[in-house]
């Protein structure tokens, strides 16, 4: 009874974890896809350069 247990808990942890980098990975594709956007469609700034889209 008790190996089935941890073999169950094993399952569960490693779904789990999977998911979860699953859910990180996507995040970061979506992070990186809004970073190179702001590269692209940055305002203008002052004498007609580009200008930062970040505020640092």
């Amino acid at each position: 009874m008790v190996p089935l247990l941890v073999v169950l808990l094993l399952a569960l942890i490693l779904f789990g974890a999977g998911f979860a980098l699953k859910a990180l990975w996507w995040i970061a594709v979506i992070v990186l896809v809004v970073w190179v956007l702001g590269f692209v469609v940055r305002p203008a700034g002052t004498g007609g350069r580009k200008g930062r889209w970040y505020r640092w």
